[in-house]
Protein backbone atom coordinates (compact mmCIF):
# COMPACT_ATOMS: atom_id res chain seq x y z
CA UNK A 1 0.00 0.00 0.00
CA UNK A 2 3.06 2.47 0.43
CA UNK A 3 4.23 2.27 -2.87
CA UNK A 4 0.52 2.58 -4.36
CA UNK A 5 0.33 5.67 -1.99
CA UNK A 6 3.46 6.77 -2.99
CA UNK A 7 2.72 6.57 -6.51
CA UNK A 8 -0.12 8.97 -6.11
CA UNK A 9 2.37 11.66 -5.83
CA UNK A 10 2.82 11.73 -9.75
CA UNK A 11 0.13 12.72 -11.71
CA UNK A 12 -1.74 10.53 -13.55
CA UNK A 13 -3.90 11.30 -16.86
CA UNK A 14 -6.35 8.58 -18.24
CA UNK A 15 -8.46 8.79 -21.45
CA UNK A 16 -11.76 7.75 -19.88
CA UNK A 17 -13.80 8.24 -22.84
CA UNK A 18 -13.54 9.08 -26.37
CA UNK A 19 -14.17 13.10 -25.19
CA UNK A 20 -13.18 12.77 -21.54
CA UNK A 21 -9.73 12.72 -19.66
CA UNK A 22 -9.18 11.96 -15.57
CA UNK A 23 -6.14 13.38 -14.29
CA UNK A 24 -5.55 11.59 -10.51
CA UNK A 25 -3.09 13.22 -8.16
CA UNK A 26 -2.44 12.99 -4.11
CA UNK A 27 -1.54 15.98 -2.22
CA UNK A 28 0.12 16.91 1.11
CA UNK A 29 -2.20 18.78 2.70
CA UNK A 30 -6.37 19.11 3.76
CA UNK A 31 -9.05 18.68 0.81
CA UNK A 32 -9.52 22.36 1.87
CA UNK A 33 -6.32 23.80 1.63
CA UNK A 34 -5.70 22.22 -1.80
CA UNK A 35 -9.37 23.47 -2.76
CA UNK A 36 -8.53 26.88 -1.57
CA UNK A 37 -5.38 26.86 -3.95
CA UNK A 38 -7.25 25.97 -6.61
CA UNK A 39 -10.09 28.72 -6.63
CA UNK A 40 -7.90 31.81 -4.71
CA UNK A 41 -6.96 33.94 -7.24
CA UNK A 42 -3.49 35.15 -5.47
CA UNK A 43 -2.94 31.60 -4.86
CA UNK A 44 -3.24 30.28 -8.25
CA UNK A 45 -1.19 33.08 -9.53
CA UNK A 46 2.04 31.31 -7.40
CA UNK A 47 1.72 27.86 -9.44
CA UNK A 48 -0.88 27.94 -12.02
CA UNK A 49 1.14 28.23 -15.40
CA UNK A 50 4.10 26.25 -16.20
CA UNK A 51 7.58 28.29 -15.25
CA UNK A 52 9.78 26.18 -17.57
CA UNK A 53 7.88 27.11 -20.44
CA UNK A 54 8.54 31.13 -19.44
CA UNK A 55 4.58 30.71 -19.21
CA UNK A 56 2.72 33.28 -16.29
CA UNK A 57 -0.50 33.78 -15.32
CA UNK A 58 -0.89 37.51 -15.28
CA UNK A 59 -4.42 38.02 -13.91
CA UNK A 60 -7.21 35.65 -12.07
CA UNK A 61 -10.70 36.67 -11.22
CA UNK A 62 -12.69 34.08 -9.41
CA UNK A 63 -15.89 34.35 -8.06
CA UNK A 64 -16.49 30.77 -6.66
CA UNK A 65 -19.95 29.85 -6.22
CA UNK A 66 -22.58 28.48 -8.24
CA UNK A 67 -23.19 30.82 -11.02
CA UNK A 68 -20.45 32.93 -10.52
CA UNK A 69 -17.69 33.36 -12.99
CA UNK A 70 -13.62 33.52 -13.45
CA UNK A 71 -11.28 34.33 -15.85
CA UNK A 72 -7.60 33.02 -15.84
CA UNK A 73 -5.26 35.25 -18.30
CA UNK A 74 -1.97 34.01 -18.80
CA UNK A 75 0.98 33.96 -21.60
CA UNK A 76 4.64 34.57 -22.15
CA UNK A 77 6.01 37.63 -20.95
CA UNK A 78 6.12 40.23 -24.39
CA UNK A 79 3.64 38.19 -26.46
CA UNK A 80 0.45 38.40 -26.76
CA UNK A 81 -1.96 36.56 -23.69
CA UNK A 82 -4.29 34.01 -23.86
CA UNK A 83 -7.87 33.34 -21.47
CA UNK A 84 -9.46 30.43 -20.21
CA UNK A 85 -13.19 31.36 -18.61
CA UNK A 86 -16.21 30.09 -17.05
CA UNK A 87 -18.87 29.64 -14.87
CA UNK A 88 -19.62 27.66 -11.57
CA UNK A 89 -22.16 25.06 -11.96
CA UNK A 90 -21.65 23.24 -8.68
CA UNK A 91 -19.54 24.49 -5.25
CA UNK A 92 -18.67 22.42 -2.44
CA UNK A 93 -15.94 23.83 -0.72
CA UNK A 94 -12.76 22.14 -0.03
CA UNK A 95 -14.80 18.88 -1.52
CA UNK A 96 -15.81 19.47 -5.33
CA UNK A 97 -16.24 21.76 -7.91
CA UNK A 98 -17.86 22.01 -11.01
CA UNK A 99 -17.35 24.08 -14.26
CA UNK A 100 -17.28 24.99 -17.79
CA UNK A 101 -14.41 26.32 -19.19
CA UNK A 102 -13.89 27.87 -22.50
CA UNK A 103 -10.23 28.44 -24.48
CA UNK A 104 -11.07 32.62 -25.11
CA UNK A 105 -8.61 31.77 -28.34
CA UNK A 106 -10.85 29.13 -29.90
CA UNK A 107 -14.83 29.59 -28.73
CA UNK A 108 -15.64 27.47 -31.82
CA UNK A 109 -14.54 24.87 -29.94
CA UNK A 110 -17.06 25.12 -27.46
CA UNK A 111 -17.50 24.64 -23.62
CA UNK A 112 -15.60 22.04 -21.47
CA UNK A 113 -17.04 20.76 -18.38
CA UNK A 114 -14.94 20.42 -15.10
CA UNK A 115 -15.37 18.10 -12.38
CA UNK A 116 -12.74 18.40 -9.67
CA UNK A 117 -12.97 16.15 -6.33
CA UNK A 118 -11.18 16.77 -3.48
CA UNK A 119 -11.07 13.67 -1.00
CA UNK A 120 -9.53 13.53 2.32
CA UNK A 121 -6.81 10.55 1.93
CA UNK A 122 -3.82 9.35 4.18
CA UNK A 123 -1.38 11.50 2.23
CA UNK A 124 -3.78 14.57 2.43
CA UNK A 125 -6.19 14.86 -0.41
CA UNK A 126 -6.55 12.62 -3.47
CA UNK A 127 -7.39 15.21 -6.21
CA UNK A 128 -9.54 13.34 -9.14
CA UNK A 129 -10.86 16.21 -11.93
CA UNK A 130 -12.53 14.88 -15.04
CA UNK A 131 -12.72 17.08 -18.28
CA UNK A 132 -15.23 16.30 -20.44
CA UNK A 133 -15.05 18.08 -24.02
CA UNK A 134 -17.51 18.56 -26.45
CA UNK A 135 -15.72 15.99 -29.02
CA UNK A 136 -13.33 13.45 -29.13
CA UNK A 137 -12.20 15.48 -31.80
CA UNK A 138 -11.43 18.82 -29.02
CA UNK A 139 -9.59 16.76 -26.61
CA UNK A 140 -6.91 15.40 -29.70
CA UNK A 141 -6.39 19.25 -30.17
CA UNK A 142 -6.27 19.74 -26.11
CA UNK A 143 -3.36 16.95 -26.11
CA UNK A 144 -1.84 17.37 -29.36
CA UNK A 145 -1.45 21.01 -28.01
CA UNK A 146 0.51 19.68 -25.16
CA UNK A 147 -1.59 20.73 -22.63
CA UNK A 148 -0.58 17.08 -20.47
CA UNK A 149 3.15 18.54 -20.17
CA UNK A 150 1.78 22.14 -18.74
CA UNK A 151 -0.50 20.70 -16.33
CA UNK A 152 2.00 17.77 -15.18
CA UNK A 153 4.23 20.45 -14.43
CA UNK A 154 1.54 23.00 -12.16
CA UNK A 155 0.68 20.73 -10.56
CA UNK A 156 3.95 19.81 -9.32
CA UNK A 157 4.33 23.63 -8.93
CA UNK A 158 0.68 23.26 -6.90
CA UNK A 159 2.08 19.86 -4.82
CA UNK A 160 5.61 22.07 -3.62
CA UNK A 161 3.09 24.99 -2.55
CA UNK A 162 0.12 23.65 -0.26
CA UNK A 163 2.28 22.05 2.18
CA UNK A 164 3.23 25.72 2.98
CA UNK A 165 -0.14 26.85 3.33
Amino acid sequence: MADANADLLTTHVERIAPNELQIRRAFRAKPQTVFNAMTNPELLKRWWAPCSLGVILHSAEADVRVGGRYRYVFGKAGEPTMAFNGRYLEVEPGARVVYTQVFEPMPQAGEGIITSVYAAHPLGTLFTQNERFPSKEVLDGVLASGMERGMRETLDQLAELVPTL
